[in-house]
Formats: structure tokens, sequence, C-alpha cells
């Protein structure tokens, strides 16, 4: 029997003991209350059993909404002897139990969107197993976000559900009548230029138009009776067909999800689009598509932060069921009901969003009493953060300026060989000039990308650096290296100005060497200040540990790779650190490490970033790309930014176009 029809409440369910995870429908346990649905209040017999403990499929209600899961026998084996005597009537009850509860069970499954069974997944070599007996199975309509470390294998489990990794051992099948659509991070096009491809995702959908369009000249042409009845009724049900996927609005609709997700020129050539452009044309035909089941692999990288709050309001409206990797924080919040959590090769689901997750998180370490008091330190002041108000957020970024010149004479981390966080180490003591703007102006042939820009940069500002793709942020952080030079105006560094850049590149990782061999120079101990810190201590607290250390950067993910490149570069010790994008791919525990260290860390930094969350926990100011050349130079964080932008230009011009979900092509 590979499921058990009864559960056990625990705190922290493990999907990889034959466990099942489902999303839509919360069925009652038997003897027990049934799980709440979402937006309902629990009873007070509900708070003795967790909301994921449920049971027999033949009582599920298809009136609830959520994610369940179902705990079995580790391994999919009944534990004890279950060997009888032929003719015993313990044995003949065992096997009628075993009977009604597969074809419940049976049942059951015809109600999933998708369902993994026994799932298994090894590296190439045999070296780790990165998946270990999973069971999933998820409802229509579930917003699941995609949790876990780098190199635990999220992307894996999605390449897996999407049908391009076929090297596993188990079950992986989509319900016959389902659609699955998948993003990858580096997504394939089709199609010379960037319109073509992304009217590939809608082919179907001028099909029909053209359909409408011969059979309404059919029906004005010399038909029999019989032929013109046929007629007519064909004519209607497309016409049904139409009005119900908006497809009068085709060429809008593929028009509005192009500027939404600031796609490149419809005329680009696709051979010569950016990772970043390539991902946002895949992301718009992808949703133009109308798939019932959109996996979707960090589909806010590369995206600007009023792109990411369009794409989380058409998802909120997706009826479909959409399962997320992501960063972001508040793209969890608001877009997901429920987080699965990918830990050692098994799953953990949470009910409720982000905030809720890490609640649930911080309480589950709590329980099981782990020794990592610096993850539980900094998942509490996430979550302090995530309760408080939005004026005691503001303070806390204002305060870091205020208390600028005691992060000067503090003393620098001691023992950081027994620390297991992010450290960033000081450059040379700031002057009081760092960086200063006078009238800025920065072009390439007619196109003016910056116009008059000014500002004064003061010790101990973090400047978060935002606007649409295209809109010359790249060209900022060159003219800060130096590598460009403006047009017009000034651009003064301070003659005490360390600057160190972190870019999306990646070029100086050598693919031959370990994660050990890159960081360490092959040396035991690096210098970090005025300290030695030693080698391996230093890559741990970029989350490589143990044999973690030997792995080839050849086979690295992209966010590990991503922390590789940070730890290289952070080690240098500037006082200014230009950091473009440094959470693309990062995991979450890694990301509120990063914010951390930024915190503590006694210089400036600019950094472009999409990620809301990230900039209002960190900035101390925006530094924003308006439209028309013009930058604006805000005070606050990024949340005090958007609110002074609506001040200045109105609601409308800010918040994305509220259209439902069907309003793109075939959406369901």
């Amino acid at each position: 029997m590979l499921l058990s029809a009864a559960c056990a409440a625990f705190v922290v369910p493990s999907l990889g003991g034959g466990a099942r995870l489902a999303a839509h429908a919360s069925p009652p346990l038997s003897g027990q209350q049934p799980a709440p649905a979402f937006g309902e209040q629990p009873s007070s017999r509900d708070q003795a059993h967790p909301p994921w403990a449920v049971a027999p499929p033949h009582r599920m209600s298809s009136q609830r909404s959520g994610l369940i899961t179902m705990k079995g026998k580790k391994g999919g084996k009944p534990k004890g002897d279950n060997k009888f005597k032929a003719g015993g009537k313990k044995q003949q009850g065992q096997q009628e139990k075993k009977s009604v509860k597969d074809s419940r069970m049976a049942e059951q499954t015809k109600s999933f969107i998708y369902t993994i069974l026994k799932l298994t997944k090894a590296l190439p070599d045999g070296s780790r197993t990165l998946i270990k007996n999973i069971n999933l199975c998820f409802f229509p309509g579930a917003k699941i976000g995609l949790v876990g470390l780098n190199g635990a294998g999220k992307s894996t489990l999605m390449k897996i559900m999407a049908g391009v990794d076929t090297e596993y051992d188990g079950e992986c099948t989509p319900a016959p009548w389902a659609s699955v659509g998948y993003l990858a991070q580096e997504p394939e096009l089709d199609g010379a230029t960037v319109q073509e491809s992304i009217d590939a995702g809608v082919a179907q959908g001028r099909a029909t138009l053209q359909q409408f369009e011969q059979l309404s000249a059919k029906v004005c042409e010399p038909l029999s009776d019989e032929e013109m009845e046929e007629a007519l009724s064909e004519l209607g049900r497309v016409q049904e067909t139409i009005e119900a996927q908006d497809l009068w609005e085709l060429d809008r609709t593929v028009e509005r999800a192009m500027q939404q997700l600031r796609c490149p020129p419809p005329e680009a050539d696709v051979t010569t689009l950016s990772g970043g452009e390539r991902r946002r044309v895949a992301l718009a035909r992808l949703l133009l598509e109308g798939h019932d089941l959109l996996l979707l692999d960090e589909p806010t990288n590369h995206l600007d932060a009023q792109s990411v709050a369009w794409l989380q309001s058409y998802l909120e409206g997706f009826k479909g069921t959409v399962v997320a990797i992501t960063h972001d924080r508040y793209f969890l919040e608001k877009s997901c009901g429920w987080i699965l959590e990918l830990e050692r090769g098994e799953g953990k689901p949470f009910e409720g969003n982000y905030a809720e997750w890490l609640e649930q998180k911080a309480e589950a370490m709590r329980q099981e009493r782990k020794a990592d008091s610096r993850l539980q330190k900094t998942l509490q002041s996430e979550l302090e953060w995530v309760r408080s108000s939005a004026k005691a957020r503001q303070t806390k970024s204002k305060a870091r300026l205020a208390r600028y010149e005691e992060m000067l004479d503090a003393p620098q981390k001691e023992e950081l060989s027994h620390s297991a966080s992010i450290y960033i180490p000081p450059g040379p003591r700031l002057g009081k000039q760092v960086v200063e703007a006078k009238g800025v102006r920065k072009g390439f042939g007619e196109r003016t990308l910056i116009d008059g820009l000014t500002f004064s940069l003061p010790p101990g500002g973090i400047v978060g650096v935002v606007g649409p793709n295209g809109a010359g942020k790249t060209t900022l952080v060159r003219m800060l290296t130096g590598e460009q030079a403006p047009d017009e105006g000034e651009l003064v560094v301070g003659e005490s100005v360390k600057m160190i850049c972190v870019d999306q590149s990646r070029e100086s990782l050598q693919g031959d060497n370990s994660v050990f061999e890159e960081l360490s120079a092959g040396l035991d101990t690096i210098t970090l200040g005025t300290q030695e810190v030693s080698s391996r201590a230093y890559c741990s607290w970029f989350g490589f540990t143990g044999q973690a250390q030997q792995k080839p950067l050849s086979k690295l993910s992209g966010g590990e790779r991503n922390r590789v490149q940070l730890a290289k570069v952070l080690k240098s010790g500037g006082n200014v650190l230009l950091l473009d994008e440094p959470t693309n791919d990062l995991d979450v525990n890694t990301m509120r490490s990063l914010e951390e260290a930024l915190l503590d860390f006694a210089g400036c930094v600019f950094v472009v970033s999409h990620d809301r969350f990230f900039l209002d926990r960190i900035a101390t100011h925006i530094l924003a790309a308006e439209g028309d050349a013009e930058w604006v130079w805000f005070e606050g964080n990024y949340q005090e930014y958007e609110e002074d932008y609506i001040r200045r230009n109105g609601e409308v011009a800010w918040k994305p176009p509220k259209f439902a979900a069907r309003n793109l092509v075939g959406a369901t």
C-alpha cells in the first residue's frame, strides 16, 4: 500500500516518506473536522491537527480549496509483518481494506491536475540523491511557491514536471485534460523576430478568428437549407469560443502583454536578445498560450519592479494552477497560498503565504531545537520586519545613516571562523565626499538615457537603483566604475572611495575550479580586513559546506554560481559596493544573510534590483529612472518612493492595469 488512509498530526510533515501533497481540496480526516479552507477560521478542534493532516479520498469536498498532504509509510512500504496464513480471516480483511483504499485513491487521482508518485532523482554521477521518494498531487486552482536552498532540486523537480528531464524513478503524470506550460531559466524561442515568437503563443486563437471569417463568408454564399443550418450552427459555436476567450481583442491583448513585460521591439531578432530579454518574451508567450498549469522557474528575474507587480496581479486572477520557484518575497506573500520547501530531498509544505511560512518555520525550528542560532536569528529578524508597520520600517532605514559613525568605530567581527553568516569586510574609511552627480547627461546616438541627473550620496547610504529594462541602469553603473564617461555634467567620486563591482556576467569564474579553489586560491586562510579567516569557513558563509566545496563550478546551478561570484568579489574589501541584480537566483536563506551583511556593512552600496522586499529592507535612498531620460533621487526605501511617486503622478500612473487573467488568450 503506497499511502496510508489515515494521518497523524505532526509539526513539519515530510513528503519524502510517502506523503502526498495536493492543492485545492482539503478532505476531512476520519473522526476530525475538515482542514480549514482559505479565509475560514479554524474551529477549536482544528487546532489539534495541522491543516495538512487529511485523509480518505472518498470524503473529499470539491467546495474547499487549499493544499493537502497525506502521510504514508516510509518508502511506501507497510510497517510490520503483513504475511498471514492463506485463507485466514485477518488476511482476507486486510486485502479487502486494501482494495477499497486503492479504489478510493484511484478515484481521487482523477481530480488532480498533476500526480507524482514515488519520485526519486539522483545526480548523473550518482554522488547525491536530489529528490527522495516524493509523492505529490495538485488540485486545480492552487498557487504554490516552491522554495529551498540553491542546489536543493527545485529546478530539477520543475523540469521533471514539465517533461524536460525524463531520467528519474517513479511516475509523473499530468491529467489527460490539462495543458502544462513551463518557463525555464534559459528558455528557447521560436521564430525569427520577437513578434513571430510571441504570435506562436496565440496561433490557436488566430486560427479560431480565421475560421470565423471563413464561416461568415460561407453563409453569404448560396447554400441549401441543410448546408446553411449546419454552417450557422458551426458559426455560432465558433463565436461562443471567441467570446469565451475574449479573442475579439486578440491584437490588443498581445500588445498589452508585451508592453507590461517590457518586451523588446516586435521586429527585434531573437538571436540577438540578451538572456533577460529572452525570458521576458518567453514569459509573454507562455501567458498568452492559456495553460491550465503554469510551472515558473524564477519568473521575476530580469523584470523591473512594475512588471513584477503586473505579473503578480495577473497570477492572482489566474484560475489555473501555478507552481513558482521564486526568491521574491513580496511575490510569495501576495500570490501564494501555500509554500512547498525542498530540504534534503524531502518536501515540507506550509499552509499560508510567506509571512505565515516564516512563523511556522521558526516554530518548527524551535520545537526541533536546531542548533543553527544564526538562521533562527535571521528568521526572527525578518519576521519582525514583516510584522512591523510601514512607519517603523521607514524609521529603521533612516537610522542607518544616523548611526554610520558608530558602525565605523565598531570593532571588526570577532571569531569569524566560527560564524555562519555572510560578513563583508570594510574597506578604507570613507571621507565626507562619496559620490556626487552634477547635471549628468548620457546617451548613445540619438537616444538619451540619462539627462540632468543630480545627487549626493552621504556616507553610509544604500541606494536602490530601479527602473525599466533598457532605461540606463547598467550605463549608470559603468559610469560609476569609470568604464564610461558622462556626455555632459560631472560625476565625482571621492578620493577615499575604493569601489568594487559584482555584475551579472560571472565571466571571472574559472569553470575547471572547485568552489573551494575559486574562493581560496588554494590557501587555508583568507584575509578579511584586519583578520584572517579559515577558507573553508568563508565558503560556508555562502552556503557551501562539506562536499559542496569540492563541486566544480561547471556543475553549479545559477544560484550557486551567483553565490560564488558574490563571495569572490566581496572579500576584496571595498568601501563602496556596486551590486547588479545580486539577488537573481539566490535562495531565500542566502538573501536574508546578504541583507543582514549589507545592513552591517560600514560603507556605501549602489544596488540595481527589481526585488521590492530586498530594497525595502536595506535601502536608504532610491535612484529611479522614470522615463524620458528623467531620473529621480529619493531619500527613503522603495515603499516610501512608491508612495511619493503616486503623490506626484497619481495612482493610475503607478499601478498595473486591472484586467482579469481570462483576458489573456485562452487563459482558464
